[in-house]
């Protein structure tokens, strides 16, 4: 398998999780964290489900892969998410040390990785991680516009 189908594979996954978070009445975003062409952890937008502010997606699949692993570094692993991480986010993955971020859409007015700052670009902090954006963009901004403007009618 070519990488950019590896990427969309997992983006995919990603997009089905954001549909779940849909369903369930949140914003859909969904994330997987993955090490070596394994699952190791997966998310979606819980901040209402669980009255929790930082349940985002990409911090519930970085918990959720955290338990299975047994430790909160995950060197190796690469993190798909639907949406272009906030701050929070982008921290968390440093602090866990993920090595790489594939994300589809910017997040024009949270985004922290590209869009409104470059946290990732910052040679302050003590962990690098490689980042990617736009593997299958149409796909998940279409679903986050058509989400808000239900939401708006």
């Amino acid at each position: 398998m070519t990488l950019i189908a590896e990427h969309e594979q997992w983006m995919r996954r990603a997009l089905a999780l954001a549909d779940r978070a849909e369903n369930e009445g949140e914003v859909p975003i969904g994330a997987v964290l993955v090490r070596d062409g394994q699952l190791l952890g997966e998310g979606w937008n819980s901040v209402i489900a669980y009255s929790d502010p930082t349940a985002h997606a990409e911090v519930v699949a970085m918990r959720d892969a955290a338990k299975l692993v047994g430790n909160y570094r995950l060197p190796g692993t690469t993190l798909y998410v639907t949406l272009e991480p906030c701050t929070m986010c982008v921290g968390a993955m440093i602090h866990a040390r993920v090595e790489q971020l594939v994300f589809a859409a910017r997040e024009p007015r949270a985004g922290a990785v590209c869009s409104t700052s470059n946290l990732l670009d910052d040679p302050r902090y003590n962990h690098a991680v490689k980042w990617q954006e736009g593997v299958l963009a149409e796909e998940s901004s279409s679903r986050l516009k058509a989400f808000f403007k239900a939401r708006r009618a």
